[in-house]
Order: C-alpha cells, then sequence, then structure tokens
C-alpha cells in the first residue's frame, strides 16, 4: 500500500497532545480521504469520518451530530479518553467555521480529548473560514496534485506518461483505455469540481463565462494573455475583474491559475497580463482529442504540454510555503518561470520542442534582476526528468 510523504506528518501531529485542528485542503482526486483512512488504521484511537459531499448542502445541526459522534467515541479512548474525528467536505455547511469554533472551545473548555482534522476539496472556501472564525485554532496541511516521483514510486509511470495522463491517482489504472480515462478526467473531476465545488459554493453570475475560461486556460496554457484579450477570445461582454475573480476560483480549486509577471521589489500590478498555467496537465489532455502516442509525436504540442508540466510542478511545489513563480517578458524577451523565495532568485528557461531563444530572455533578465541561479531544462540542460524528479525547493534553498 503507497503512503504519501505528507502521510507521516498528519500521523506525527496527530499523536501529539491535542492542540490544533488539522485541515487537509486540496483539489479532487489527490488522496485526501484515502490519505486519512490510511492514518485512521495506524493510529490506534477511537475515530469516527463523516463526509457532507452530497449534492444538496447540509445544515449546521450535521456538525453538530457528527461532533456528539465523536465525543462519544472519546470514551472508548483507554486511559487517555482519546478519539478522533474527520469531517469531510465540511465547509459545504452553512456556516461551517462558527459551528466548528464553539464546538472546539466547549472542548478546550472541557478537556476533551476529541482530535479533530478537516478535509476540503476547495482550498479557497477553507481558508476563507478558517480565517474568519477559527484563527489559532488550526494547522493547514495543503494536498497538492501528485507529482512525477509520487506517481512513478506508486505505479512505476516513466516521464512521458506523467507528462500526458499527470498526477491523478484514480485515473492511473485506466490509461490503457484512453477513451475511458478521459471521461473520467472530465466527468468526474471536471465537471464535478466546477459544479459542486466552485458553482454550488460560491456566487458566478455567468457560470458559462467561467466554463469557457477554464478551457481557455487550458487550450493557452504556458501562453501570456492580458484579461481583454481573454474576453475577445471568450466572446463576451464582461469586465477584466470578473474574469480575473474567476481565475481565483479556478486556481482555489487546484485547476488553472494565472502566473504574475516579475517585477522584482515593486508590487505586482493586479492588472498585468497573467500567463495561464493549468495545474495537471491531465486537465488538457483529456480534452484535448489526441491520443498520447499522437500528442508525443506532435512537436508543438507536446512542448507545449512540458512548458505545462513544468509550471504545474513549480506551483504545485510551492503550495504552502513562501516561494512564489512568476514569469518574466519585457520587449519580447520572456524568461519561462521566475522562482523567488525570500531574496533568493532562481530564472527557469524549458526548452520544450517550441522554437524560441532561451538565451536572450535568460540573458535579459539576468542583466536587470541578478538570479542567484539560472536554470534550463531540458535540451543540454537539467533532464525533464531529473527536473520533475527534484523538490521545488531545493532551487532556491
Amino acid at each position: 500500500m503507497y503512503s504519501r510523504p505528507i502521510y507521516k506528518t498528519l500521523l506525527s501531529r496527530l499523536k501529539e497532545p491535542r492542540k490544533f485542528l488539522q485541515v487537509l485542503a486540496g483539489p479532487r482526486q489527490v488522496g485526501k480521504t484515502t490519505l486519512i483512512r490510511q492514518v485512521i488504521e495506524a493510529i490506534n484511537i477511537p475515530c469516527h469520518y463523516a463526509s457532507a459531499d452530497e449534492p444538496t448542502l447540509k445544515s449546521a445541526i450535521w456538525i453538530e451530530q457528527q461532533w456528539e459522534i465523536g465525543r462519544l467515541q472519546t470514551r472508548k479512548g483507554g486511559k487517555k479518553r482519546e478519539a478522533l474525528l474527520v469531517l469531510d467536505e465540511a465547509q459545504k455547511v452553512s456556516n461551517w467555521s462558527e459551528i466548528v469554533k464553539r464546538l472546539w472551545d466547549e472542548d478546550t473548555a472541557n478537556k476533551t480529548q476529541l482530535k479533530v482534522v478537516l478535509l476540503g476539496s476547495s482550498p479557497l472556501l477553507i481558508q476563507r473560514g478558517l480565517t474568519e472564525s477559527l484563527a489559532g485554532r488550526f494547522e493547514i496541511i495543503p494536498i497538492t496534485h501528485w507529482s512525477f516521483s509520487e506517481m512513478k514510486d506508486a505505479f512505476g509511470w516513466n516521464v512521458e506518461q506523467f507528462i500526458y495522463f499527470g498526477g491523478y491517482p484514480g485515473a492511473a489504472g485506466l490509461i490503457n483505455d484512453e477513451a475511458r480515462w478521459s471521461r473520467y478526467i472530465i466527468d468526474s473531476l471536471i465537471e464535478t469540481t466546477i459544479s459542486r465545488d466552485i458553482l454550488l459554493m460560491t456566487r458566478v453570475d455567468k457560470p458559462a463565462l467561467l466554463r469557457r475560461l477554464f478551457l481557455l486556460g487550458c487550450n493557452y496554457s504556458g501562453q501570456i494573455l492580458s484579461y481583454q484579450k481573454m474576453l475577445g477570445q471568450l466572446q463576451d461582454a464582461g469586465n477584466t475583474t470578473t474574469l480575473a475573480h474567476y481565475l481565483d476560483l479556478l486556481a482555489g480549486a487546484g485547476m488553472l491559475t494565472g502566473l504574475q509577471k516579475f517585477a522584482g521589489k515593486q508590487i505586482k500590478q493586479r492588472g498585468s497580463s497573467p500567463k495561464l498555467q493549468a495545474l495537471n496537465t491531465a486537465l488538457i489532455c483529456a480534452q484535448s482529442n489526441m491520443s498520447f502516442s499522437t500528442a508525443m509525436t506532435n512537436r508543438d504540442f507536446w512542448g507545449r504540454l512540458t512548458e505545462t508540466a513544468v509550471g504545474a510542478h513549480l506551483v504545485n511545489g510551492t503550495i504552502g510555503t513562501k516561494a512564489e513563480v512568476f514569469y518574466w517578458r519585457e520587449r519580447g524577451k520572456e524568461v519561462d518561470f521566475v522562482l523567488r523565495l525570500g531574496k533568493t532568485i532562481a530564472a527557469i528557461e524549458v526548452k520544450s520542442g517550441r522554437s524560441k531563444d532561451t538565451l536572450v530572455g535568460m540573458d535579459a533578465f539576468s542583466s536587470i534582476f541578478k538570479p542567484q541561479k539560472k536554470l534550463l531544462v531540458g535540451g543540454s540542460g537539467i533532464s525533464i526528468e531529473e527536473f520533475l524528479s527534484t523538490a521545488v525547493m531545493e532551487w532556491v534553498s
């Protein structure tokens, strides 16, 4: 049975005396439920698991009922009277954070040793509730898309399989039937995330626009597009503020983000043209109608996919850290990715097969910002496989 590295972190925290709520937040189908079930088997105290992930939203009473079951479990917890309560998708209950705060504080006052883990597939909504009501009472453990190393260790994948099929463990067993794999990604991941994690939980005045924006982001992943140009592509009379908000929602659901332009010490402008970045290459390939074998022979498509895989690796690898990922472009000269942690800057160019001069942009950027590291990934530089196998933070440590 394969366990992600984060398994040891969570298990260690739950073996400590009760101090904080543990919050596991990340996209759908990245193994949150599997992870917590592995922890439940290993922790050796009474546990209760319940999920609010249903099409119809549950009421506040549901949380109170599940919490009461957890409290009853503490009576079975031996001398320490400890138990574990796991609430999956609790953020889908209205006013969930206020209810959790009240119940947690009651247990603290009564010295009830009920440890609590919250799981959520919408990090944006989870974060909002935590900061509004639960300040000082929680620790977040980000659960990201699976990396190449994890997919290789768990399923024996090579780097080409990872670049095309991405980092969804639940879909790994379907890759020999590509039509079935594509339907799984589209129906169980893309549609479920948009309809149940975004549209059901957040006010979206133009749901069709959000869907078209996601498709546009997948089609143009790795490219820099102004919001005005996006509106033109989407044939919508909306405004750029709405578009930026929808991009934030898609990023919060772990699907698509817009990288901002690196500006050194300057405050980065919200209105700058974002570089669209899919956070899992499976989201692109499942909608592409291009098979694995055909994709590898299509120089332009494979180059764009490779660059997206590198960008997704960087973004996913910095979640939960103080590091940030940008792009840079000035007067036609461009650097694919800029990784910054504090005063340490790494400039990264991807030699992916797409025709471009990787030296001109790097030279221009280096003369202005003096990065500590200048990395070429692919071609005569660091191999794609080695880069995707290396923890992102090693490049700025």
